[in-house]
């Protein structure tokens, strides 16, 4: 249990210390050698250099496209990137399940398994027991950067493994990996062990490697709040900017209604750029990054993939860097390569078609955008106000208070009583506030909306709304509406 943290830079010193324990994690930490990853890193081809390319899609205005995909061996997950590449700019590694929770030896029996079995018995690669050698194999037989997306509230010896073996990019944050992962993991904890990941990229980026970070977006996928997902972007980029990173993309998770979808992202940029800078950071590269639906799917293809393409809309009409593209196979399992390259088609198909049109404005995307920052800035004057200052301080009290609350998260440090519905049109509202601190005027603008879809439906504004709106999407409805 970590009693304290601050958001201050970690020491030379104390980073040192620290790293000493975390590679003897597993045996394949001792191969990491930090001046051996500089060396690496800095001799990778730009082609495979994460940061450059979402640069370069920010200035040509386009939007990238990335899979999630992972599977347990070396030969078996090469082969699966090497499938995607064609039809994707980047490249994702998702890391496996015991992995994730630091069970290594459990990750190490899998492969096993997986080699007797001749087929993957994992959900994703576990990167630890491959170590810089395997890890290092992969970024060699790829052309694409490649990023490192798991999970795991406590990343620390994934991080050095896989930097040092030449990833470019690496997702989470010691929130956004925890509160919608883990159930006794403490903040605290896993806050402390991430300022560790982002302490290593910053001393990457001070030998001129540039690691992009990336904080996880949807939270939980179901029903989130713009401004819940917004709030945990914010402070982990702050967390981490504090350490020296100076790449970063922040994302959200589609939530479906349009306009909402729409006004999030723009407003997302916008809030960072407010936030870093009143920090007083003026020097780091900011993209964004859309994710598809994150809730239940329909298991009909045809179905599903409708659900992409939806996303696919939202996404580029927002302007976004990247998408996380999801599969048709969503509802049935792990998605085989050939459901990842049906998704990837269908998404760049919408992309291409819409890529030259004019950005849609509205009154209702104003207004909706107008809402969420004024829900993010109540929260922030809280958070603040609560750490005196220290943003690291601030989040762990705002989760204990109640203050922060992420919607069906399962973590003991998460409140819970925040309850969302949808309102007539699809987009997300409060129904509960529970301890967050949003403004009367704001909470007004919510009720009135749930208002109207009670009466548009006959029925009062209830719970039994939000039960009908988590199945909607696997129901082939956004609006969880009653029979009729």
């Amino acid at each position: 249990m970590t009693p304290d943290i601050t958001n201050t830079r970690l020491s030379d010193d104390v980073f040192a210390a620290e790293r000493q324990g975390v590679l003897r994690g597993w045996p394949t930490g001792a191969a990491v050698d930090f001046d051996a990853g500089v060396a690496r890193q800095k001799g990778l081809p730009e082609s495979k250099r994460f940061s450059a390319a979402l640069a370069q899609a920010h200035a040509e205005g386009r939007t990238l496209l990335q899979p999630r995909a992972g599977v347990a061996l070396l030969r078996e997950h090469t082969a699966l990137m090497n499938g995607l590449s064609p039809h994707c700019d980047l490249l994702p590694t998702t890391v496996d399940a015991y992995t994730r929770l630091n069970r290594y030896e459990d990750a190490q029996n899998g492969i096993d398994r997986s080699r007797a079995a001749g087929t993957s018995l994992l959900n994703g690669f576990p990167a630890v027991n491959h170590g810089v050698d395997g890890c290092a194999k992969l970024v060699d037989a790829v052309d694409k950067p490649i990023q490192v997306r798991h999970g795991t509230p406590d990343a620390r010896l994934l991080a050095e493994i896989t930097l040092s073996a030449g990833f470019s990019s690496y997702e989470g944050g010691g929130i956004s990996y925890n509160i919608p992962y883990a159930k006794t993991v403490p903040l605290r904890d896993s806050i402390r062990h991430w300022q560790y990941c982002d302490r290593l990229i910053g001393r990457y980026e001070e030998h001129g490697i540039r690691i992009n970070r990336e904080p996880f977006g949807p939270l939980t996928g179901t029903l989130v709040p713009p401004f819940v997902s917004h709030v945990v972007a914010i402070v982990e980029g702050l967390l981490a900017l504090e350490q020296g990173v100076r790449c970063l993309t922040l994302g959200y998770g589609q939530a479906g209604n349009m306009v909402q979808d729409i006004a999030a992202m723009r407003s997302l940029r916008k809030l960072a750029h407010h936030y870093f800078q009143d920090a007083g950071y003026d020097d780091y590269a900011l993209s964004t990054v859309f994710h598809q639906w994150m809730g239940g799917f329909p298991e009909d293809e045809a179905q599903a993939t409708a659900v992409i393409c939806l996303g696919a809309l939202a996404a580029r009409q927002a302007r976004v860097t990247k998408i996380i593209v999801k599969t048709p196979h969503e509802a049935s399992g792990v998605p085989t390569l050939e459901a990842n390259v049906a998704g990837l088609r269908a998404t760049r198909q919408m992309v291409n078609m819409i890529a030259d049109q004019a950005r849609p404005d509205s009154a209702d995307i104003a207004e909706e955008a107008e809402v969420i920052e004024a829900e993010v800035h109540a929260v922030m004057r809280r958070i603040c106000r609560l750490g005196r200052g220290d943003m690291a301080q601030g989040i762990v009290l705002a989760f204990e208070q109640g203050v922060m609350d992420v919607p069906f998260a399962p973590a003991q440090a998460n409140a819970g009583s925040l309850i969302p519905v949808r309102d007539n049109r699809g987009a997300v509202r409060i129904f509960d506030p529970g301890n967050v601190p949003l403004p009367a005027d704001v909470l007004a603008f919510h009720r009135d909306k749930i208002g109207e879809r009670a009466a548009a439906e006959g029925r009062a504004a209830s719970f039994d709304m939000v039960v009908d709106d988590v199945r909607a999407i696997s129901a082939s409805k956004l609006i969880g509406r009653p029979a009729a």
